[in-house]
C-alpha cells in the first residue's frame, strides 16, 4: 500500500485556504478585505496597512489577498475608491431637504468637514491617491461622482449650465475652503482663534458664498 506524505506547510495552507473557500465561497473575499481595510483606517495611517494585515484580520492566507490585489498600491487605490463611493453618498444625504443653491453648499461643505474630522485616516488617503486616477477605473469614477453635489449647486447659484467654465472656478474656490478647514480642523491649528471649532466653522461656512466672488468679473 502506498502512504501519501503531505508538508505540514502544505496541509496547513489548504486547510486555510479551504477556510477561507468556506467563508468566502460567493466570492466577497475582495469586499471584506476592503471592509477591513476601511475599519484599520478608523485608528491607523494608510502607510501602517498591509495586505498580510489584512487578510489575518479576515482569516485568510496572504495568498488568498494577493489573488484580488497585486500589491499594496493596488490595494489603496480600492480603499481610496470606496471611500471616495461613500463620500458620495455623505455629499448627496447632506443636501437632501435644502431648497436654495446657497443651503446646499453650506450643508455639503460641513458635511465634508465633518467626514473628514471623523475619518481622518480614510480622507488623507482619497484625496492623498487622485494622481492614481487614470490608473484605477474604480476612484475615478467615484471621486468625480464625489464632486458632482459641488458642481450642481455652483451651476445652480450661478444659473449657468454645468459645463460653463465659471462652475469650475467656483467649484475650485469652494473646495479650496473646506478643504483647507478640513485640514485646519484636523491639526487642531484652528484653536489659535479662540473660539469653539464647530462654532467657528459654522460661521465661517455661512459668510457670503465665495461663488460669486470667484467668478465676478476682474476690474480694469
Amino acid at each position: 500500500m502506498r502512504i501519501q506524505t503531505h508538508n505540514v506547510y502544505d496541509v496547513n495552507m489548504e486547510s486555510a485556504e479551504s477556510s477561507a473557500r468556506g467563508a468566502y465561497h460567493h466570492g466577497n473575499l475582495k469586499e471584506a478585505l476592503i471592509e477591513a481595510g476601511m475599519k484599520a483606517l478608523a485608528t491607523a495611517e494608510a502607510d501602517e496597512l498591509s495586505l498580510r494585515m489584512l487578510a489575518r484580520d479576515v482569516g485568510v492566507t496572504a495568498n488568498a489577498a494577493y489573488r484580488h490585489f497585486a500589491d499594496k498600491d493596488d490595494l489603496l487605490n480600492a480603499l481610496a475608491a470606496e471611500g471616495f463611493r461613500r463620500f458620495a453618498q455623505n455629499q448627496r444625504q447632506a443636501v437632501v431637504g435644502h431648497v436654495t443653491p446657497e443651503e446646499r453648499l453650506k450643508a455639503s461643505g460641513l458635511a465634508y468637514i465633518a467626514f473628514a474630522m471623523a475619518q481622518p485616516g480614510l480622507y488623507r488617503l482619497m484625496f492623498g491617491r487622485l494622481d492614481h486616477m487614470a490608473n484605477h477605473e474604480g476612484l475615478q469614477c467615484n471621486s468625480l461622482d464625489a464632486m458632482a453635489t459641488l458642481l450642481e449647486a455652483a451651476a445652480a447659484q450661478l444659473n449657468v449650465p454645468a459645463h460653463d467654465e465659471r462652475v469650475r472656478v467656483a467649484a475650485a474656490a469652494c473646495w479650496g475652503l473646506v478643504h483647507g478647514l478640513s485640514a485646519l480642523a484636523m491639526g487642531g491649528q484652528l484653536a489659535v482663534f479662540g473660539m469653539k471649532q464647530q462654532d467657528l466653522i459654522e460661521r465661517v461656512m455661512a459668510l457670503p458664498s465665495l461663488v460669486a466672488q470667484s467668478t465676478a468679473p476682474k476690474s480694469v
